[in-house]
């Protein structure tokens, strides 16, 4: 199974709680678009701060929603050159 991985690479200026924050504020958002359950059924996600990076997956409607919202709070607060946005497809083995 293939995913498709957003990748954000945020600059060392960035304080990585303020980026945090903005992804708690982006799945508040998420959640009173699609409940609950439903996001927590189909979202992936992992924000790692010794990497200053965060990862969703967007191979589901949710999955692209939080990149949406996540990409405008982040690119309004820091502004575009705070980041870097990468698009990865990645190969899942089933278990």
């Amino acid at each position: 199974m293939k995913r498709e991985i957003y990748r954000y690479h945020f600059n060392e200026d960035v304080p990585f709680l303020e980026i945090f924050e903005s992804f708690i504020l982006t799945m508040i958002a998420v959640n009173s678009l699609y409940g609950s359950a439903s996001v927590r059924l189909n979202a992936i996600y992992n924000l790692e701060e010794q990497k200053r990076r965060c990862d969703v997956d967007g191979s589901t409607e949710i999955g692209q929603t939080i990149a949406r919202i996540f990409t405008g709070f982040v690119s309004r607060q820091f502004g575009y050159k705070a980041f870097k946005l990468e698009r990865k497809q990645v190969v899942v083995s089933a278990k």
